[in-house]
């Protein structure tokens, strides 16, 4: 058994002596593992950084093996996430949350491109955090779990929309909320595309997506707690937000 398609990684630890394995997102072939022989070489282990786009080739005897990878490397972004603390936390929480969360040899090609474009987009401008924000959405909504924010749950209205409903992830307007407001959750305007993207509106967004990815996603997976690393993420994004606020 064997194929080859370019990829991204997401996590890489020791194997043995001298080899690694590594765990990557590809188009078709979803979030797979293998062994790299020579992964801690000084040759290989500079190619192995997460977040690097490789060019991957697999063999296994049988598709059930864990197997094995050659890599060659088709794009390093270590320079662009080394830039700061917050690009490092960034790529550090997309990766994180994608091995959390993504079933092993699972397709998903549409959150695969987004995926890319994100890291693509970490550390070029200052919108990178709202379009890591917006990703999280499209992972909630790629693995079956994604939010209603378009129309009140209550009211069917489109208009003054304030709130997310914690149980079923639709949106509420402000007539709507009646008795129940303080149970609900703030709808941030970066969840809907409006405005400025401020650190605050997207500290609101990622509260709202990180109530959904810890009580559908996470509890669908055993009620694993969220990789530290996205926490890490929303207490630097809260730092920022109160420095600028």
């Amino acid at each position: 058994m064997d194929w080859r398609e370019d990829g991204c990684l997401l996590a890489v630890r020791k194997h043995g002596e001298n080899a690694a394995i590594i765990e990557v997102f590809t188009e078709t072939h979803g979030r797979h593992a293998g062994v790299v022989r020579g992964g801690t070489s000084r040759k290989v282990a500079p190619i192995l950084q997460p977040g690097a786009q490789l060019d991957l080739t697999w063999r296994a005897r049988l598709e059930d093996h864990l197997g094995t990878f050659t890599v060659e490397p088709v794009q390093s972004r270590a320079a662009q996430m080394m830039s700061g603390r917050d690009t490092l936390a960034g790529l550090n929480a997309t990766t994180a949350l994608l091995s959390f969360s993504l079933p092993e040899r699972e397709a998903h090609p549409k959150l695969y491109h987004r995926t890319l474009a994100l890291l693509d987009m970490i550390g070029e401008g200052p919108f990178w955090p709202l379009a890591y924000l917006r990703w999280e959405l499209a992972l909630l909504d790629d693995l079956g779990f994604g939010l209603d924010l378009g129309r009140c749950a209550v009211t069917d209205s489109s208009h003054h929309l304030r709130y997310i409903s914690p149980k079923t992830g639709r949106a509420v307007s402000v007539a709507g909320a009646g008795e129940w407001v303080d149970r609900l959750l703030p709808l941030s305007p970066a969840l809907v595309g409006e405005g400025e993207g401020s650190d605050a509106d997207i500290l609101s967004g990622l509260t709202a997506t990180g109530h959904f990815l810890t009580t559908q996603l996470a509890a669908s997976i055993g009620n694993k707690p969220l990789p530290a690393a996205r926490q890490r993420f929303v207490d630097l994004i809260a730092r920022r937000a109160r420095e600028t606020g």
